[in-house]
């Protein structure tokens, strides 16, 4: 079929190859994401910590993942790091993971320094009045608040790393750009394998934007739909 002078058969021809790239592009976007969450939940209370030595190794870690280039940070983590601590590689899938994992924590901790640090400090000391400790006043009482207002930019953040997955093909990661890379370099064209990729990604992040909306909604303190049911509750 050469809709628009295109052979858009080739797609056709590869894919179960495009098919596999999706799967390992969700595998590599949740694996990192995951991690990325709960390194930075312990970074993002890092850097709200009284103690200074906390404080400024989770600045210098956010500072230098977020202040220098993801792709800089995969070549590193797969060539360097991993072999150093396991005495070998492996694999693109693991480093992959730990490469976006890693990258992503830097990230969500601001967003989570940000949330917390967003709640009036009155709610702590209302809670520590009440004999709570500081960890109890945190997860009962500041928690819940801030979560409410980190859900957009955290869903934001999966995003972002859904499209920056694509990153780990420089080391042989057999996702939706290695299947493009394929096509291209066996037929020598390059329009109908790249256009295809961007399409994949284009809908994957609509249809996660839709997903996130849902979500946004159900945690909105000024939806006023919920107004309405806490009222007549």
């Amino acid at each position: 079929m050469d809709l628009f002078g295109l052979r858009w058969e080739l797609i056709w021809n590869y894919r179960e190859l495009y098919i596999r790239g999706i799967w390992i592009t969700i595998l590599l976007t949740l694996g990192g994401y995951l991690l990325g969450i709960t390194g930075g939940i312990i970074l993002g209370l890092a850097q709200t910590a009284k103690n200074k030595v906390i404080y400024w190794l989770a600045k210098i870690y956010v500072d230098v993942f977020r202040g220098t280039p993801m792709l800089v940070q995969i070549y590193i983590i797969h060539l360097a790091l991993i072999p150093t601590i396991f005495g070998e590689s492996k694999g693109w899938l693991v480093s992959g993971i730990i490469a976006l994992g890693l990258n992503s924590a830097a990230y969500n901790a601001e967003i989570f320094r940000a949330g917390i640090q967003s709640i009036d400090k009155g709610q702590m000391e209302a809670a520590r009045s009440l004999g709570l400790t500081q960890g109890q006043a945190m997860r009962k009482v500041i928690m819940p608040q801030a979560i409410r207002r980190m859900v957009p930019p955290l869903g934001n953040e999966f995003i972002t790393l859904l499209k920056d997955s694509s990153l780990i093909n420089v080391i042989a990661a057999t996702d939706i750009l290695y299947a493009s890379k394929m096509i291209a370099g066996t037929h020598f064209t390059v329009w109908e394998p790249y256009l295809f990729a961007a399409l994949l990604y284009l809908v994957m992040t609509l249809v996660i934007t839709q997903v996130l909306r849902v979500i946004e909604k159900r945690f909105d303190i000024n939806n006023p739909r919920k107004k309405k049911k806490e009222r007549a509750v």
